[in-house]
């Protein structure tokens, strides 16, 4: 299966959803990889046996290894145009629409879920006291399981409060608190709908979108205890999708099984103007105190006060999901355009 494949060498973390995003295509494309964990545990045998590596730009999970023209390793860390790349160098099973208009609805959903399901995330764990507990207790000992007791207590401490701390980036505060849980509720039970018709986002195989909805929830269904309670009890459906979506290198797919975007079914569509309530205004709104140099977001979103440190970021996700719609066909634009009306999400491409 993966004869002549070359393997993929990363560093990631089993708490980091780009990680397990990232798992989640390749296993399911067969892309042959090679895992490194962060250890924690000075001359560990781990550590003594691994190489050094180049440092990214941006320090973030999971990193990726490549080699330059020159035969140097380049780290690389972001997932989207990392999964782009692999459509390039990796042949067989995509995760990218062959329609053009279809893949640019995946485009925007796999951005909702990268960008706007990730504040749920980070905001459930590190705002209640048991998800803060669980985090903190465990997300070290990922980092290595050996560590003595006295090494991960006071790790364990400063992983609470520097995540906590980063709270205001992401957006959650006692402002935005009933936004974000208001907005994750509504997304798990239109995902709920929308998995009794079809067992994926992209139809009947999955799409990048898929995955980076997956990685969030493997958080926020398998891990965080205050979300996961909710999925359990009004979205079940939705917790057995994300174990299934785990491990997909067995699923077998054709070109027909992906959603016939002119026919888009009434479910997704429905999730769309989701999408179009409540990321499409914080994405302009955010772009526009970015482009202000200001120093605080501060906005109406979904009829409440929105208030975070503007996020650079997101604002190149806009310019990206613009150019992208630039980029399609006239005729192309035109079948994008009637999918999205009427859903919000049209005001953030003009």
């Amino acid at each position: 299966m993966s004869e002549g494949r070359k393997v993929q060498e990363l560093m990631g973390a089993p708490g980091s959803p780009y990680t397990r995003k990232m798992l989640g295509v390749m296993r399911f494309r067969h892309i042959p990889y090679r895992l490194e964990r962060q250890s924690r545990i000075p001359n560990s045998s781990e550590e003594r046996h691994r190489k050094k590596r180049v440092q990214p730009k941006v320090s973030l999970l999971p990193t990726f290894y490549f080699e330059d023209d020159n035969g140097e390793e380049v780290a690389v860390t972001d997932s989207s145009p990392l999964i782009r790349r692999f459509e390039k160098e990796y042949q067989g099973r995509s995760i990218i629409p062959s329609d053009p208009a279809l893949a640019f609805i995946d485009m925007l959903l796999e951005d909702y879920g990268d960008e706007w399901l990730t504040k749920a995330m980070f905001h459930y764990r590190w705002h209640y006291d048991a998800d803060i507990k669980k985090g903190g207790d465990i997300l070290p000992r990922w980092g290595g399981i050996s560590q003595p007791e006295d090494q991960v207590l006071p790790m364990s401490e400063f992983i609470r409060e520097r995540q906590i701390s980063r709270l205001s980036y992401v957006g959650s505060n006692d402002i935005t608190k009933a936004t974000i849980e208001g907005s994750f509720k509504r997304f798990i039970h239109l995902l709920d709908k929308h998995l009794t018709d079809q067992p994926f986002l992209m139809g009947e195989r999955p799409g990048s979108s898929d995955f980076a909805v997956y990685g969030q929830l493997t958080c926020l269904a398998l891990f965080d205890p205050t979300p996961q309670a909710i999925i359990l009890s009004e979205c079940p459906r939705v917790y057995a999708w994300v174990e299934v979506v785990e491990e997909l290198s067995g699923y077998l797919v054709s070109d027909d099984d992906w959603l016939d975007i002119d026919k888009p079914p009434e479910t997704l569509k429905n999730i769309l103007n989701e999408v179009g309530r409540i990321y499409a205004p914080y994405l302009i709104g955010n772009a526009r105190a970015v482009m202000d140099k200001a120093d605080k977001l501060e906005m109406e979103l979904d009829g409440k006060p929105w208030e975070q440190n503007p996020f650079v970021y997101q604002a190149k996700c806009l310019q990206w999901l613009r150019e992208a719609y630039a980029a399609l066909s006239k005729e192309d634009r035109t079948r994008v355009d009637s999918v999205l009306e009427g859903t919000g999400c049209e005001e953030m491409l003009k």
